[in-house]
């Protein structure tokens, strides 16, 4: 069969990576992907926000199914284009992506439907948003509404500090249009985790779970970024919060979603801070994490084709994948200056000690390859990811890969994985 990825970054190339291991699988294309990538799939120079003209290869070449990596693509539709020309497809449609798109929409649904999460208010106006913050303690958490490539979110420790990310967001548009509007919600306190499902809209199977570590620097200090490692399986998730996540959470979902007459068929990721009181729901989206996915595909034994067609086909009840048992561990090396302004065109340094890594494998989410040389060209440069016989051992592995790369500027977390040490 043909397989169209879309999109270009470490999800991306971890998804084909994946995808290339099928016995199934004769062909794999990537729009745009990536150097990286272009050693595992033939590239297609189409943005993945270019939703007709991919509609339109998909339906030239035949493409038997397209896997959605980003969340653009999908909040504008890319499903429902894909589907009405009869071409198979992978992710939600786009009232589904809302999930994600809109925060004040997720928030809606979760508050109506009494499913746990923090206490929350949405605005359009800066001052109406001031005078909330006045009623509300310390800290806050204030959202931008829209997409902001995971950086839309800002812990203020003081009600000055609250009133400044409003007018940053609602005045200053400092995300865009993602800015429009302003969630404020309560500060929740706990251990913050990754639960990623397959839905066909009427069943749910769970994927392994994981862990990511949001703050550019060590102790989770620093600002929020769109993720600065990962581990999976996350030993916050017992098997008790498990089976709430799936009864308190997931199923008054999915009843809530039919009730709107949206069929969701796709990742739901649910990112959770698993409190004193139970698991409560911090944020959805509509597709893989992004560091998440390298990990969780790394410990997956099975074909992931079939899991793929299974959630499309609404036979995920007629499927049970196979896990790795070794735990997996992702380390992201970004650019100095991450999440804020940073240099592209740095030479990178000692990836050829790691083409045939054995325990491993190095993502590539920001390159590019000039004259043989590989060279930083985004925030987020590589994800050094590594399974080991314990999460120690993982941990003790992909430092050891990381150990061998270098570039001018270099930074990265120290401490991935560490609350799951801590847990033993």
């Amino acid at each position: 069969m043909k397989v169209l990825v879309i999109g270009s970054g470490g999800r991306e190339h971890a998804l084909v990576w994946k995808i290339s291991q099928s016995p199934r699988v004769a062909k794999i294309y990537c729009a745009p992907g990536s150097a990286a990538i272009s050693e595992l799939a033939q590239l297609v120079a189409i943005g993945s926000e270019q939703i007709k003209e991919l509609a339109d290869f998909a339906a030239n070449e035949k493409i038997d199914l397209t896997v959605v990596g980003p969340e653009l693509p999908l909040t504008l539709g890319i499903v429902d284009l894909f589907e009405s020309r009869g071409l198979r497809i992978f992710g939600p449609n786009k009232i589904g992506a809302q999930l994600e798109g809109s925060k004040a929409f997720a928030k809606e649904i979760l508050h109506q439907n009494n499913i746990p999460t923090a206490a929350s208010s949405t605005f359009t106006d800066a001052m109406s948003a001031k005078q909330y913050i006045t009623r509300q303690r310390a800290p806050y958490v204030i959202k931008a509404d829209g997409l902001a490539g995971g950086k839309g979110v800002i812990i203020c420790q003081s009600r000055s500090e609250a009133e400044c990310a409003v007018d940053e967001i609602l005045v200053g548009k400092a995300f865009g249009e993602a800015g429009d509007k302003v969630v404020i919600e309560e500060f929740l306190e706990g251990e913050e985790a990754s639960f990623m499902v397959l839905t066909d809209g009427e069943h749910v199977l769970p994927l392994a779970s994981s862990q990511d570590h949001k703050r550019v620097f060590d102790g989770d200090e620093g600002p929020n970024t769109g993720g600065m490692g990962a581990y999976s399986p996350a030993p916050v998730v017992t098997p008790e919060i498990h089976e709430r996540i799936l009864g308190e959470i997931l199923a008054p979902l999915l009843v809530a979603l039919k009730k709107r007459n949206i069929r969701y068929r796709g990742v739901i990721y649910v990112g959770l801070m698993i409190t004193k009181e139970g698991p409560k729901v911090l944020e959805f989206n509509a597709r893989f994490g992004d560091p998440e996915c390298q990990p969780i595909m790394m410990r997956l034994k099975s074909d992931l084709i079939p899991l793929l067609e299974a959630t499309i086909d609404g036979k995920l009840n007629e499927i049970s994948p196979q896990w790795y048992d070794e735990p997996a561990v992702c380390v992201v090396l970004t650019a100095d200056g991450y999440p804020g302004a940073y240099e592209k065109g740095k030479e990178i340094r000692g990836l050829d000690k790691l083409k045939n890594w054995s325990n491993g494998f190095v993502f590539h989410a920001g390159t590019i390859k000039q004259s043989n040389r590989w060279l930083t060209s985004g925030g987020r440069v590589l994800g050094v990811t590594a399974r080991g016989e314990s999460i120690a051992a993982a941990v003790k592995e992909v430092y050891r890969g990381v150990g061998e790369i270098a570039w001018d500027g270099m930074h990265y977390r120290k401490d991935i994985a560490q609350r799951a040490l801590r847990k033993g």
